[in-house]
């Protein structure tokens, strides 16, 4: 599976209470349960007005299907297309 970055662009994201970010969450697991095992969600960031997620999946129309069944915006969707780190410039 490919790893995906979104951008979901949400108006005070980050003053959404613990409550509101569960409730998102369950939402999103019950769409990814439904889907099954071709896309996987690993971690969201939640920021002042966005929420970037990190998904894993076979390709970009499950990230579009996902964000469609579930009602989130996903505004960009990107294919990582490598990662580095502070181990990076050390090999």
């Amino acid at each position: 599976m490919k790893t995906y970055v979104i951008e979901r662009i949400i108006p005070r994201a980050g003053d959404l209470t613990a409550e509101q970010l569960k409730e998102i969450s369950q939402a999103s697991c019950s769409v990814l349960k439904e889907m099954g095992p071709i896309i996987e969600w690993k971690i969201s960031y939640v920021t002042g007005d966005k929420v970037y997620c990190i998904y894993k999946a076979k390709n970009k129309q499950l990230i579009e299907e996902h964000a469609k069944k579930g009602n989130f915006p996903a505004n960009t969707i990107n294919e990582v297309a490598a990662t580095i780190s502070p181990v990076t410039a050390e090999q």
